[in-house]
Formats: structure tokens, C-alpha cells, sequence
């Protein structure tokens, strides 16, 4: 099969390589599933950058949409041929999803609703997920007010929308007018360009000085000041999962305890058996309604995929970037 694959750490243009690999084989219990289009986010590339190998040769990406064309011992015969979109697709393992074909335990390739192309199949495992779980910590959201940061981000666009779609009122950080058009079509009622207002002070004039109910937020390292500001309503969370820098920023404890503030810290890779099951009956369930909108930003041959992790990685991708492989 063809496949593209790093040895060692560093720049896409330096380790990123394109070739044949064995097609992968399925033991029991697993299903192959036959790639059509693969999604490239921000972790794919930090971990190409600098993540310890764990393994000799590294395919890189976990989501994907595509058809199971081969099933193990165990598995329901059912599932030939079915559609399915995956999850954690390289995540402790060595093989994702760049490539013609991945093996992954059958748990791991959800049946796609039949609406939904593998675009969107592509877009789920990290952005949707990571975007209902947010959401899910969030609590009741009828009647809310809720700050999205980086709202029209892969994940915070579809964060947005859950939000939306569960009777919240959204305002959405971003970084240009294009931005903020993107992430008003989806619903986001206010939008906040984080590069020319300070932040804090518009969410209080937004909510008359209250402050949001809940935060969803992508990067904790500064998000911590808008709640020292008080951008965060009495008794409100912040849902976090993930932080422009890892210097362990600190948590501000006076501000929270006296506010009685909540903070809701989750990895999208690891969640419980029955959070996931949840997310993922959920994601399934707003899938086959056609409520999502989904923002195809950039498009790869899999012969491009140098080119598509510099676009991740230098964000001028605003929606998903996928990799077509068939």
C-alpha cells in the first residue's frame, strides 16, 4: 500500500516520506478499514516534531473516513464493507491513517451515518470529539452564555455549533474579519478579535459585567488571565483542552475559590469507556440529523502531505485539512 511515514523527529520536508509499505493484515477482533480521506490536525504535526518515536517508523494521523474491506475472528460479518469513520487512529500505535489502508480494533471504526461523507468521517476523531466533550463538561447550556476561544478553529467551530444546537448563546474569540464571518455563520452571536480588543474587557461589556457562564477553551497559558479578569461568571468551568504553553501556567486559585469557578481539564485520547461511548453515540446522532456544518479548509493528494502539515502547522488553514487518499 502506499503510505507516508517518518523514521525520526523534525521538519515535514525533512522526515515526511512518501512510499510502499505491506498492506496491514487483521488479527482478531480487529477490521481493516480501506482509507478515502485522512485529517491532518495540530497534534499530528507536534508529534512529528517532537514527540518520542514508539516504534521504528511512524504513519502519522488518527482520523479518517473509509470502508471496512477486511474483519478478524470475532468480529460481526455485518461490518463489511460498512462506512466508518476512526478514532485514535495512531495514538500509542505506530500506523494511522496517512496511508491506503490502517487495522485498528473494531471499536475503533464508527458506522457513518449514511448522510455524511467521508469529509466530514475525516474531521471527527479529534476535532468533533474534543468539541463534544468540551461541550459536555460545560453542563446545561440552555439559556448560557459561552465563551468559545478560537471559534472558528477546527474544533472551535464545531464546539460552537454543539453550544448552539443546545440553547446557548455563543461569543467566539478569533483573529480576523474572515474569522469572525465563519464563525457567525454557524451561530456564534459575538465574535471577539483577540489581536485588537482585550478580551476580557469586551466579555464583561457582553454580558454586562457578569461574565460567561462557561469557557471553552484551547489554550489554557493565557485563557488563566481571562479568568483573573473576570471573564468567568460566579459558579462558572472552564473547559480546557489544550495550551499554547506547557510551562504549567498557574491556575488562578484566589479568583476561583472565591467565585466558586470549576475547571474541567480532559485529554480527547483518553477518555473513559463511558464518556466515549457517549461522545460517540452523540457525535453519531448530530451526524445523522445534518445539523454540523463542516469546514473542509484545505485539501492534499496524499502525495502533498509535506505540504499539508505546513499548512497546519503555520495555521493558514481556517476549517479542516484532509488528505485525500482514494
Amino acid at each position: 500500500m502506499k503510505a507516508v511515514w517518518y523514521e525520526k523527529n523534525g521538519e515535514a520536508r525533512d522526515v515526511l516520506v512518501l512510499g510502499e509499505m505491506p498492506t496491514p493484515e487483521v488479527g482478531p477482533g480487529e477490521v481493516r478499514v480501506k482509507i478515502s480521506v485522512s485529517g491532518v490536525n495540530p497534534s499530528d504535526v507536534k508529534s512529528r516534531k517532537g514527540r518520542a518515536l514508539i516504534a521504528p517508523r511512524i504513519v502519522p494521523h488518527s482520523d479518517a473516513g473509509g470502508v471496512i474491506d477486511a474483519i478478524g475472528a470475532g468480529v460481526p460479518k455485518n461490518r463489511l464493507g460498512q462506512r466508518v469513520w476512526t478514532w485514535n487512529g495512531q495514538f500509542g500505535r505506530p500506523f494511522g491513517t496517512c496511508a491506503e489502508y490502517i487495522v485498528l480494533p473494531e471499536a475503533q471504526a464508527v458506522a457513518l451515518p449514511d448522510n455524511t461523507s467521508f469529509d466530514a468521517a475525516a474531521c471527527m476523531g479529534i476535532p468533533g470529539l474534543t468539541a463534544f466533550e468540551a461541550v459536555r463538561r460545560c453542563g446545561d447550556l440552555k439559556g448560557k452564555t459561552i465563551l468559545v476561544i478560537a471559534a472558528a478553529a477546527a474544533v472551535g467551530h464545531y464546539a460552537a455549533q454543539m453550544a448552539v444546537l443546545g440553547g446557548a448563546r455563543v461569543i467566539g474569540t478569533v483573529s480576523s474579519e474572515a474569522k469572525a464571518a465563519h464563525a457567525r455563520a454557524v451561530g456564534v452571536s459575538e465574535t471577539i478579535n483577540y489581536k485588537t480588543e482585550n478580551v476580557a474587557q469586551r466579555v464583561l461589556v457582553l454580558t454586562g459585567g457578569r461574565g460567561v457562564d462557561a469557557i471553552i477553551d484551547m489554550d489554557f497559558s493565557t485563557t488563566a488571565d481571562l479568568v483573573r479578569q473576570g471573564a468567568l461568571a460566579p459558579h462558572g468551568t472552564v473547559a480546557c483542552y489544550g495550551s499554547n504553553e506547557y510551562a504549567d501556567p498557574l491556575i488562578p486559585f484566589r479568583v476561583a475559590l472565591f467565585n466558586t469557578l470549576s475547571f474541567q481539564f480532559f485529554l480527547v485520547y483518553d477518555l473513559t469507556p463511558s464518556e466515549r461511548a457517549f461522545a460517540l453515540s452523540g457525535i453519531n446522532d448530530l451526524l445523522a440529523s445534518s445539523k454540523l456544518v463542516h469546514a473542509i479548509g484545505a485539501r492534499f493528494p496524499l502525495s502533498e502531505t509535506i505540504a499539508a502539515h505546513e499548512a497546519v502547522e503555520q495555521g493558514k488553514v481556517m476549517g479542516n485539512a484532509v488528505i485525500t487518499i482514494a
